[in-house]
Parts: structure tokens; C-alpha cells; sequence
């Protein structure tokens, strides 16, 4: 069985952010989540240092959705 992106994504943020697991979801935004900027910064790492793709938090806008961090992951890894 592989893991998916979205799935180690919400692993990584199961642990940094110590986020309840009902709240984790493709839809859920990191200002929903509470996610301050020191935290996405930590997740940033984390998702280089973890998934091997280097992805900027300036990337990660609080808007953004964890379905579509996934996705971003995914079109870095592409490249």
C-alpha cells in the first residue's frame, strides 16, 4: 500500500502542529487550523526534509487549502 502526499502531509501536521485529526482534511485551510507563520515555517522544512521537495512558506498562504499544499507537492515532484 503506497502513502499519498496528502497523507504525509497531514502526518507532518499531526506532529509540528499537534492538529486534531478530525480537522485535518483536503479542505481544511491552515487559518482554519490556526497554523501561525513560525508553524509553516516548520512545515516547510519538514515537507523538504520528509517528502525530499523544497517548497517555500511563502508558498503555503493561510488560504490554502491541505488538498492543495498536496497538489503542490505533487506538481514539484513532477518537474
Amino acid at each position: 500500500m503506497s502513502t499519498t502526499t496528502y497523507d504525509q502531509l497531514t502526518a507532518i501536521l499531526a506532529k509540528v502542529h499537534d492538529a486534531p485529526a478530525d480537522r485535518l482534511t483536503p479542505e481544511a485551510t491552515y487559518a482554519e487550523l490556526d497554523v501561525d507563520s513560525l508553524t509553516m515555517v516548520e512545515i516547510s522544512i519538514r515537507i523538504e526534509r520528509d517528502l525530499g521537495v523544497p517548497v517555500h512558506d511563502s508558498e503555503l498562504p493561510p488560504t490554502l487549502t491541505l488538498g492543495g499544499t498536496a497538489a503542490l507537492i505533487d506538481a514539484k515532484k513532477s518537474r
